[in-house]
C-alpha cells in the first residue's frame, strides 16, 4: 500500500499570492505545511499567525531544515533559481510560481540537478488543471472538434501601472507580457495540442517610459526594458499552427482569449489564467456555438492544485502533471519569441514535452488520484 503520509511542505514568499497556496494545504490531505519564510520578517510572522504555519522562518533556514521535504516557491520570478536551485541542494523537492527561470541555463540546471539527486521539479501554472481546461481537453480528446489543426491566443491588456501598487517589475527583466502572462497561454496549449516544434515571432516596445499612476508610487516613471508587444508563431509536433499574441499595449479588445479549430469544428476556451469557464462549441453541423458543461471540478481559484498533484508523485511515484519538463519547454519557446523577433528567423526549438495527463472525471473539491 502506498505511503500516503502529508508531505511536509516549506512556504518561501509571503506575498499576496501565497494565501491560496495557504488555503491549498488545508484543502488536500497531501500537504502538510509546516514552516513558511519571507526576505521580511514581519510579514512571514504575519502569514504564519493568519494561516496557522507552526514556524516562521527566515529563507535560510527553511531551505536548510530536514523537516521540510517539498519547497513551494513563490518569490520573485528573478529569483526562481536561485531558491529552487538551493532547495535541491539540501534534498528538497521544488514546486514554484510561474515562470520556472528566466533563462534556458537556468531552467535547464534546475531539471539536471533535480534528475542527478532524484528529486522532483514542477511549476506554474496550474490552471490547466481547472474544471474549464479539463473540460476542453476531454471534449478534445472525445474527437468532439476533430483534429486540431490551429489555434489563436490573445493576451491584451494596456500593462499594470493604472493599478498595481509596485508596477515596475513588470517592464524590468523577467517581465513584459510573455513572460508575465504567456506561461499561462502556452501550457494551456501544451496541455490541449502538444508540444511545439518551432517558433518565429516580432516584438517592440511601443512605449519606452511608463508614467504609474496608482498608488502608493503615482508620477514616478518606470523606463521599460522588455519587449511589451509580442506576437509569435507555433507549430506545434502535430502539424497544428497557433498564433499568439501578448501584449501591454493595447487599450481595448474584443478578442477571444484561446480558440482552437478542428477539422470537425471549433471551441473557445476560457481565459487560462482562471480555472472555470465557459467552454463553448461548435461543430461543422451546427449554426451557432453552444456552451458545454463542464466535466471536471476545481472552477475557484484553485492554485496549489499543481503543487498537490506534485506532493502525490512524490508519496506515490506516479507521474504528475505540471512538470518542470512541461515549464522549461514553455521558457524555451517564450525565449525564442523574443530571439526570432531580433534574428529575423525560425527557431527550431531545443526542448520537447508531453501533454500531461488529463484529470479523470468524477473528482470533488480537495482529491486528485492517487
Amino acid at each position: 500500500m502506498s505511503d500516503l503520509t502529508p508531505v511536509r511542505v516549506g512556504v518561501v514568499g509571503c506575498g499576496t499570492i501565497s494565501d491560496v497556496y495557504f488555503r491549498a494545504g488545508k484543502l488536500f490531505e497531501i500537504l502538510d505545511i509546516v514552516a513558511c519564510a519571507d526576505l521580511f520578517p514581519e510579514r512571514t510572522q504575519a502569514k504564519a499567525d493568519q494561516h496557522g504555519v507552526p514556524r516562521a522562518l527566515t529563507v535560510e533556514e527553511l531551505l536548510a531544515d530536514p523537516e521540510v521535504e517539498l519547497v513551494i516557491n513563490l518569490t520573485i520570478p528573478a529569483a526562481h533559481a536561485e531558491i529552487g536551485d538551493a532547495a535541491l541542494s539540501g534534498g528538497k523537492h521544488v514546486y514554484s510560481e510561474k515562470p520556472l527561470a528566466l533563462t534556458r541555463e537556468d531552467g535547464r540546471r534546475l531539471l539536471q540537478r533535480a534528475s542527478a539527486r532524484g528529486l522532483l521539479v514542477g511549476c506554474a501554472p496550474d490552471t490547466f488543471l481547472g474544471g474549464g481546461l479539463q473540460t476542453c481537453r476531454k471534449l478534445i480528446d472525445d474527437g468532439v472538434i476533430g483534429e486540431p489543426i490551429g489555434a489563436t491566443a490573445f493576451m491584451m491588456s494596456h500593462g499594470h501601472e493604472s493599478w498595481h501598487p509596485a508596477p515596475g517589475f513588470y517592464y524590468a527583466r523577467g517581465g513584459g507580457p510573455m513572460f508575465d502572462m504567456g506561461p499561462y497561454y502556452l501550457t494551456a496549449l501544451v496541455h490541449l495540442i502538444g508540444s511545439m516544434r518551432r517558433v518565429t515571432g516580432s516584438a517592440r516596445i511601443t512605449f519606452p517610459e511608463r508614467i504609474i499612476t496608482s498608488q502608493p508610487k503615482a508620477g514616478q516613471k518606470i523606463n521599460v526594458e522588455v519587449p511589451t508587444h509580442v506576437a509569435g508563431i507555433m507549430d506545434f509536433e502535430t502539424g497544428a499552427v497557433g498564433t499568439i499574441l501578448t501584449t501591454f499595449d493595447v487599450w481595448a479588445s474584443q478578442l477571444p482569449r484561446i480558440e482552437i479549430y478542428g477539422t470537425e469544428g471549433s471551441m473557445r476556451v476560457p481565459d487560462p489564467n482562471t480555472f472555470g469557464g465557459p467552454v463553448y462549441v461548435r461543430r461543422s453541423d451546427e449554426k451557432e456555438w453552444r456552451e458545454a458543461p463542464l466535466t471536471h471540478p476545481y472552477t475557484g481559484n484553485s492554485r496549489g492544485v499543481g503543487a498537490a498533484d506534485m506532493a502525490y508523485a512524490v508519496r506515490t511515484g506516479r507521474p504528475f502533471r505540471p512538470t518542470g519538463e512541461i515549464a522549461f519547454h514553455v521558457l524555451d519557446a517564450m525565449c525564442a519569441f523574443h530571439e526570432a523577433s531580433d534574428q529575423g528567423r525560425h527557431i527550431e526549438l531545443e526542448s520537447t514535452t508531453t501533454r500531461p495527463a488529463p484529470l479523470p472525471t468524477g473528482l470533488t473539491e480537495g482529491e486528485l488520484d492517487t
